[in-house]
């Protein structure tokens, strides 16, 4: 499974945590939206799909760029992401 990590999700917005499993050779963008619309169907569409959501490291505040791929990140298995439809700053 080297071409997986096991991340955590954090989503805020609706108080919520999931374990996911991201592929490592897809941009940051392209995950955001997957995130988006796997997270709409596990909360009910408590958390709505929207345009674009933006992905942080918890530990170090980091956002992360749409397009860079996730292989050449710092995100690694256990790694804690926190999904936000609004920037932080």
């Amino acid at each position: 499974m080297n071409d997986k990590v096991n991340v955590c999700v954090i989503v805020p917005e609706i108080n919520q945590n999931y374990n996911i499993i991201l592929p490592i050779n897809k941009k940051i963008g392209t995950i955001t939206k997957l995130l988006n619309k796997s997270i709409n169907e596990l909360s009910n569409e408590a958390f709505p799909i929207i345009q674009r959501c933006y992905l942080y490291n918890v530990d170090t505040l980091q956002q992360y760029d749409d397009n860079t791929l996730l292989w050449s990140t710092d995100i690694r298995n256990s790694t804690r992401l926190m999904l936000l439809s609004k920037k932080l700053y």
